[in-house]
């Protein structure tokens, strides 16, 4: 059974698994793009989301990322999920918009730093200005504005997130988390093993041919030592 503990878990630790599944939803959609557009994937994007995409992809990693905000604008492990959630109303289509949204290397930092920032004002007592998260999220206060409007709009300005669904979503993290880190010892032990027996192969063709040499030195060795023997 994996129960989250909302209020008990490390936040630290929520921060690694979520960079975990949000890197594997990246690295599949990056693909498709690839897929269906090719070089010409930076001037593709929903107009919806247009606002969120960078010109290139940052250099700093998504868990950097996060953690950078952890420690400088410090929030709780219901600010981290409730994003989740955010992007999951986002992805689906709505009246309004014909497409929903799909995360990429372009616009996950953008995503973040915008859901992080407008989680905190609903559910921390203490949240900080966009001054401050823009600072941190290392964009000008006035684009960081308009990324809040935006991202408002696109969940329909309906941001508050019931504790039923924060604990779901907390299960289903960890849930992931831990499969897939279970299956990992036994895919490297299975490797491992597998080179093992590659490296027996190898050397067993030299050290029978070693011992074949050996034996027969040895063999005309002794016949050499008792003809010796015989004449004396």
């Amino acid at each position: 059974m994996n129960h989250y503990d909302l209020s008990g878990h490390p936040t630290k630790d929520t921060i690694k698994m979520l960079t975990f599944l949000l890197e594997k939803v990246i690295k599949t959609n990056d693909s498709l793009i690839l897929q269906q557009h090719g070089e010409r994937r930076k001037s593709i994007s929903s107009h919806a989301f247009t606002c969120f995409q960078a010109r290139s992809i940052p250099s700093i990693s998504i868990y950097a990322y996060l953690t950078r905000i952890l420690k400088y604008c410090p929030c709780s492990n219901e600010c981290f999920l409730a994003i989740l959630v955010y992007f999951d109303r986002m992805s689906k289509p709505t009246s309004t918009r014909a497409t929903g949204l799909r995360i990429d290397s372009f616009n996950i930092h953008r995503l973040i730093i915008s859901g992080v920032m407008v989680a905190s004002k609903l559910f921390s007592d203490v949240f900080f200005t966009n001054t401050r998260y823009a600072k941190v999220g290392g964009l000008p206060v006035s684009e960081l504005n308009i990324l809040e409007i935006e991202f408002l709009s696109l969940n329909d300005f309906a941001l508050f997130v019931t504790l039923e669904e924060l604990q779901s979503y907390g299960d289903q993290l960890l849930s992931h988390w831990n499969k897939e880190h279970e299956e990992e010892p036994r895919i490297i032990e299975s490797r491992e093993k597998a080179k093992e027996d590659e490296d027996e192969d190898e050397l067993a063709g030299p050290v029978r041919r070693r011992a074949r040499h050996l034996s027969i030195d040895a063999t005309a060795s002794s016949t050499a030592t008792q003809g010796k023997k015989k004449t004396i």
